[in-house]
Formats: C-alpha cells, structure tokens, sequence
C-alpha cells in the first residue's frame, strides 16, 4: 500500500476499506497507519498479507466487493498475486478485482489468468483521458502501454 492513497481516498469517500501490504515490510504497514491518521481514518484496518499465502487473516476478511490492487503487479511475482486474487474472488462471487498493469516485453499475466481461471476486461484509459503523454507531469502514460483491468 506504500502510503496507501488509494484506499485513503476510497476510505474518504465514504467506503469502507481494509488497507493491506505486505506482513513481512512492517513500515510499509506503518505508513498505512500514518496515512490513515493524517487523513482523519481512524477507523481504517490495516492487515499485512503475503501474496500467494492463504493466512487466517485471509481467511476471516468480511465480506468484499472491490479489491483495488495499486501497484501489485510491478515485479515478476504475478502468480502468487493472482493466486491470492483468485482465492478472494472465490470466498467473494460478486466481488471486483480492479488494478493497472504495464505491459511488459518480458512478462505477461495471460498464462496465469488462464490457469487461476480468471478473466479480466480492459478498460482502455483512453476512455476517461489517462492516455495523454505527460499526464500529470508524468510521462508514464505516452510511453509505455498501461492496462487497466
């Protein structure tokens, strides 16, 4: 979750949100915490999961209808993030798995959608203008080719 932004500003929505990173970076974990804080969520969980690990945390999460993955897919590890997805999306039929990929010569995530038997939908970013190059200062979005699924 890094600083967590995007579940804070979902929290701050109005959505209840259960914050995430990894178990094993505790001050990522921390920063989870500070974020929340900053921002007046005092009421926000953060839990430290390992991608890939069915944990009793895991387990016992209530009922979800969204699982936001920021940042997930940015090294080689996409089976035990997906494995964990799958494991979610399972527990919760009704439930959304949204995130961004970057497409990579060297990688792809198409084998093991097809092994964890999900499917994805891109939604192209040029549909709510997040395809311009230097968006936002950045020049992500004109150099690479970024997927959101």
């Amino acid at each position: 979750a890094g600083v967590a932004l995007p579940g804070v500003v979902a929290a701050k929505c109005g959505a209840r949100v259960i914050l995430s990173d990894r178990a094993e970076t505790p001050p990522c974990l921390e920063n989870c915490r500070r974020s929340c804080d900053a921002n007046g969520l005092g009421g926000v969980a953060v839990l430290g999961l390992t991608w890939g690990e069915v944990s009793p945390d895991l387990v016992l999460l209530p009922e979800l209808d969204i699982i936001l993955g920021s940042d997930v897919f940015y090294e080689p590890r996409f089976e035990d993030i997906l494995l964990t997805v799958a494991f979610l999306l399972r527990m919760n039929p009704r439930a959304q798995f949204w995130t961004t990929y970057q497409e990579r010569a060297d990688w792809s995530i198409e084998a093991l959608l097809q092994r964890w038997k999900l499917s994805c939908v891109e939604v192209r970013l040029d549909t709510f203008g997040a395809d311009r190059p230097e968006l936002a200062g950045s020049s992500l979005p004109g150099s690479h080719s970024v997927l959101m699924m």
